[in-house]
């Protein structure tokens, strides 16, 4: 998880923006207004679109609202019969989701030996029900497609439009922009691009993107600038989709993005894209002679290794290895995703960690490595020093009790 700066929540707790009500009139709430207002035009800069939208709740309810629109900017074309979505076999699992809750079918292609789209699966997959491609770029591998803008080019001429997955926009924040590689609207989680926690599931906060095409389709109601004033406006919108959430969006999420925007700036937003990727580049190479590397290039903010050569040799899944870093202190990354890697480890040590972290999380993975040559029921049986030991997933899935008692 990011860095969430401790100014970012006392500038979200400042009484003008927590003693406000969002159906005050816009007289009223001309402060807030003029947050959302200028927060658009930033966005709209730095990832090339001409409008945003901040209604959606999370990431998943922006893969939601730009669906809608889609499926809205092809109906207002007599091309209703455009019902497919293409989502490369590295997605993440809730581009289906949100394709199916639209009531689009999903076309699922393989990616190719160097982790990019295959652009001979694309090809035969496009045809006249397309209705648009879902790409996350850099993929759930921490691969940039090399191929991108050809890719954006076989689905526009197929009539189709290209939807941007924002998830991992923290690896190329200032260095390039998804709306010139091709990309026609895009969600961005601004608890993983601009730190604004989302813990325990929420509140999140999953702003829409998009370019002249789909602008008339945004939720309403969107900010306006009128002279010096600001204004939330309704009308004049007859194609938009219209709200997909209560009033306007998370506002306190909006505000500690905005304010984490505002005090790095351009140049520091591009530092943290560049230092992400240098921190996972840097774990890759020190860790790729322990553990299968499926993708041995240059990688983005993120990478996957594979606890393949453990399993094979003597039995020991990623789920054993997550479990032993938790007794030397170390939060587990994600494990089992992308699905397409056997026994995979994803590891994101984002921009702002030091390198001795980064040495020092080394240092372990290469340390359980060789125990699990050495000494492999031990970390089989791990975690050993956490309060609660090895459980039943199984069982507690199957049987969840979330009470709690003295003495339990």
């Amino acid at each position: 998880m990011k860095y969430n700066p401790k100014i970012n929540e006392d500038i979200a707790r400042l009484p003008g923006f927590t003693d406000i009500y969002p159906d005050q009139e816009d007289k009223d709430v001309q402060g807030m207004l003029e947050l959302l207002y200028n927060f658009e035009q930033y966005l709209c800069a730095l990832f090339g679109f001409d409008a945003f939208t901040f209604q959606p709740a999370a990431g998943a309810h922006g893969e939601l609202t730009a669906l809608l629109m889609i499926k809205a900017y092809h109906q207002s074309k007599g091309q209703g019969s455009r019902v497919k979505v293409i989502i490369p076999d590295s997605s993440h699992g809730t581009n289906p989701a949100s394709v199916s809750m639209v009531g689009f079918g999903t076309i699922v292609i393989k990616s190719n030996e160097r982790g990019n789209v295959d652009l001979d699966q694309l090809r035969k997959a496009v045809g006249k029900d397309t209705a648009a491609l879902m790409l996350t770029n850099p993929n759930t591998l921490g691969l940039f497609d090399e191929h991108i803008l050809e890719v954006a080019d076989i689905v526009h001429k197929a009539g189709g439009l290209v939807y941007y997955d924002g998830a991992n926009a923290n690896a190329t924040l200032g260095i390039c922009r998804p709306a010139d590689l091709g990309f026609d609207v895009a969600h961005f989680n601004l608890h993983k691009t601009f730190a604004t926690p989302h813990g325990g599931g929420g509140p999140g906060a999953g702003p829409v993107g998009v370019n002249k095409k789909l602008e008339p389709f945004l939720p309403v109601p969107r900010v306006m600038k009128a002279g010096t004033n600001y204004k939330l406006q309704t009308t004049n919108y007859p194609n938009s989709i219209g709200r997909v959430h209560g009033w306007h969006g998370n506002i306190n999420v909006i505000i500690k993005a905005y304010a984490y925007l505002r005090a790095l700036g351009g140049a520091g937003l591009r530092e943290v894209a560049e230092d992400a990727v240098l921190n996972a580049n840097y774990i890759k190479s020190r860790l790729k002679d322990y553990y299968y590397l499926p993708y041995d290039q240059t990688c983005q903010h993120e990478f996957v290794i594979s606890a393949k050569w453990q399993k094979e040799k003597y039995g020991i899944k990623a789920l054993d290895i997550a479990k032993r870093l938790l007794d030397y202190g170390f939060h587990p990354p994600t494990i089992y995703f992308p699905l397409i890697v056997e026994e995979a480890l994803m590891i994101e040590p984002t921009e702002t960690e030091a390198k001795e972290t980064l040495d020092a999380f080394c240092d372990v993975m290469i340390k359980i490595a060789k125990e699990c040559e050495t000494d492999p029921k031990l970390v089989k049986t791990a975690p050993h020093t956490t309060v609660v030991g090895r459980l039943d997933e199984a069982k507690a899935a199957r049987e969840l009790n979330l009470r709690w008692a003295p003495g339990n």
